[in-house]
């Protein structure tokens, strides 16, 4: 077994995602063959900092903060995307002294900044920020009851590949939803399979692999509400509520007509309101869980069974949990009056 301390930054995020896969920190430590308190110590850090780099280290302290780092810090809130060498150049422009790229990341946080990706959100218009707001207003007061009677819906692309270009931004701990970091994106990129799949408390649909070409009206009828929704309507009764989204496929009018033909009540639903589907986190679980398996998919197609496999996995505990959540995203969003929050 090795006997290092700290473990390289990529195999670091893959032991995280072990550990948030559901996997101990014996059989990870085994896994990746290292001693357990280097698993203990990491997955500490990542609580801790939402980070696998090792804290700064303490010491004697410093002298009070000089211009010089009140020339980092301020040139940092100021270009939140500027990464550590470039405000180093910043500096040695401004002042002519010249510092390590080390240095100026230790300076800022000192100042309390750490370098984040920002959340990535669908643009918001005022129109659909009231919208927002008018839905989490009508549906605060629900009770664990109203909730458990709702089947969450949703599709997601899986790909290969992953963002590569790494955009990071400079910002104070606890402020990840502040509009100033956010990145708004609005497509999907890159290919993949499309996946569809429910949620509700107590259980799951399975999950359906979108094939040959786009979601229609039509495929969505046959594919998903007949074989998926519909029996699973029958399974909780006339009680059944349908939540999906507003994309075109869904509001097809064959689709209208089949949901009315077998009485299932559909969910009146926010456009662009990823936050308040309890799905989105299960997945960003089914890609972190994807990413800590033994071996990675090689190509598209070898991506299916192991999509299908994690899937069923997910502990029903964590998906009862996202959905006791309802009542507190709701209040996120009147807090925020309709803007992005941190679900």
């Amino acid at each position: 077994m090795s006997q290092q301390r700290d473990l390289p930054e990529s195999m670091a995020w893959r032991v995280i995602g072990r550990l948030e896969s559901g996997q101990t920190q014996r059989s990870v430590a085994d896994a990746v063959g290292v001693a357990r308190s280097v698993v203990a110590r990491l997955w500490n850090r990542f609580q801790e900092t939402g980070n696998v780099k090792r804290r700064p280290g303490t010491g004697q302290p410093r002298a009070p903060t000089s211009t010089d780092d009140r020339h980092i810090q301020l040139t940092a809130r100021r270009n939140r995307t500027e990464n550590a060498t470039q405000l180093q150049r910043q500096l040695l422009l401004a002042t002519g002294r010249r510092v390590s790229s080390q240095t100026v990341r230790n300076r800022l946080h000192e100042g309390g900044l750490y370098a984040r990706r920002p959340m990535v959100c669908i643009p918001l218009t005022p129109r659909h920020r009231a919208a927002r707001r008018r839905w989490a207003a009508e549906h605060r007061d629900w009770e664990q009851h109203d909730w458990s009677q709702m089947l969450f819906t949703d599709e997601s692309r899986f790909s290969l590949e992953c963002d590569t270009r790494r955009v990071l931004v400079w910002r104070d701990r606890g402020t990840r939803n502040n509009p100033a970091f956010v990145r708004e994106r609005s497509q999907y990129r890159r290919a993949g399979w499309m996946v569809w799949g429910g949620i509700s408390i107590g259980g799951r649909t399975d999950l359906h692999i979108i094939r040959n070409g786009t979601l229609t009206g039509q495929k969505y009828a046959d594919e998903i509400l007949r074989p998926h929704v519909i029996p699973y309507a029958g399974a909780i009764g006339d009680s059944f509520v349908f939540q999906d989204d507003n994309v075109r496929p869904h509001r097809a009018r064959l689709v209208e007509n089949m949901l009315e033909a077998e009485t299932i009540q559909l969910m009146e639903w926010s456009a662009c309101s990823p936050d308040l589907n309890p799905i989105e986190y299960v997945w960003y679980m089914l890609g972190r869980r994807i990413a800590a398996r033994p071996r990675l998919p090689a190509t598209v197609r070898d991506l299916e069974n192991p999509l299908l496999e994690e899937w069923n996995s997910i502990p029903q505990s964590l998906i009862d949990n996202l959905i006791a959540s309802m009542a507190n995203r709701c209040a996120a969003v009147l807090a925020v009056r309709g803007d992005h929050t941190p679900y």
